[in-house]
């Protein structure tokens, strides 16, 4: 029985951080500019590595009805989280494409293209 209250303490300890890993990402992210989005998901990448090892022998009858409850809460800040990356590396991937577009741009002198200056076509 103390091995079981041990592992719902450790259980308790990784489902707090993760919600609190979680809660201040979605709060930073896309607001934050010196926010290190790198170092949170390999946070928020721990603690779910620690949840399954801490789950790995168990049977999902065994798992505390509490744990289900904080679980399913997670899941939805989890699923806003998804939703503010994913909208997150969007954004990033339209800053490169305007970037690389103002750099073709630049590099163009509006007469030959790059792939006329090539040697090979000679």
């Amino acid at each position: 029985m103390e091995v079981a209250a041990s592992s719902d303490v450790r259980i308790q300890n990784v489902l707090g951080r993760l919600e609190m890993i979680l809660d201040n990402e979605n709060t930073r992210i896309g607001v934050d500019p010196s926010f290190d989005l790198k170092t949170s998901n390999a946070r928020k990448s721990r603690c779910l590595y620690e949840l399954t090892m801490l789950h790995r022998d168990s049977s999902p009858d065994e798992i505390s009805p509490a744990f289900v409850s904080q679980t399913r809460h997670i899941q939805t800040k989890l699923m806003t989280n998804s939703q503010k990356v994913n909208a997150h590396m969007e954004a990033c991937r339209s800053v490169v494409d305007l970037l690389k577009a103002a750099v073709q741009d630049a590099d163009a002198d509006g007469i030959y293209t790059e792939q006329q200056f090539r040697y090979g076509d000679f």
